[in-house]
């Protein structure tokens, strides 16, 4: 450590801790369904937004997971080289890809959402009754980011 520096408690930083739990939670659970389906992290995200939102474009995606517009568009590349989405050009802007997704696509997303829904319940057994506390603060400070961002 530098002497010159300000104090500074990384390890109590929470944008700091929440990126490096956030990373780490990601790649745990896509160790997971890489290893059993061959679906990288952002082809998961891509693939659940398509199948949960409706007929999202590559920008609706972009934003809500906070994903480089070149990543999603790879991941959805490689969904639709897959057969698991479908694009189509937007009737009303026909610079946007409207995604979605395949029957074959469906019937993935059904067998990685138990796999999402497994791993959310060990992380609720970890968090106990603290789990509410810890959903009202990550509500709190999405709102507030929300707001600034408007």
């Amino acid at each position: 450590m530098h002497d010159a520096l300000p104090d500074f408690d990384l390890e109590n930083y929470l944008p700091y801790r929440f990126t490096v739990l956030a990373a780490r939670l990601s790649d745990e659970l896509a160790r997971q369904y890489k290893k059993n389906y061959g679906i990288s992290m952002p082809e998961w995200r891509v693939l659940l937004n398509v199948g949960y939102s409706e007929n999202p474009s590559i920008r609706d995606i972009e934003q809500r997971v906070s994903l480089e517009k070149s990543k999603v568009s790879r991941a959805a590349a490689k969904l639709e080289a897959k057969g698991l989405i479908t694009k189509e050009t937007d009737a009303t802007d026909r610079r946007l890809l409207k995604l979605a997704l395949t029957d074959q696509g469906a019937d993935l997303l059904g067998k990685l959402i138990p796999i999402a829904l497994s791993f959310q319940a060990e992380m609720n057994k970890v968090l106990g009754d603290q789990e509410p506390a810890l959903q009202n603060a990550l509500d709190l400070l999405s709102e507030n980011l929300r707001a600034q961002t408007v």
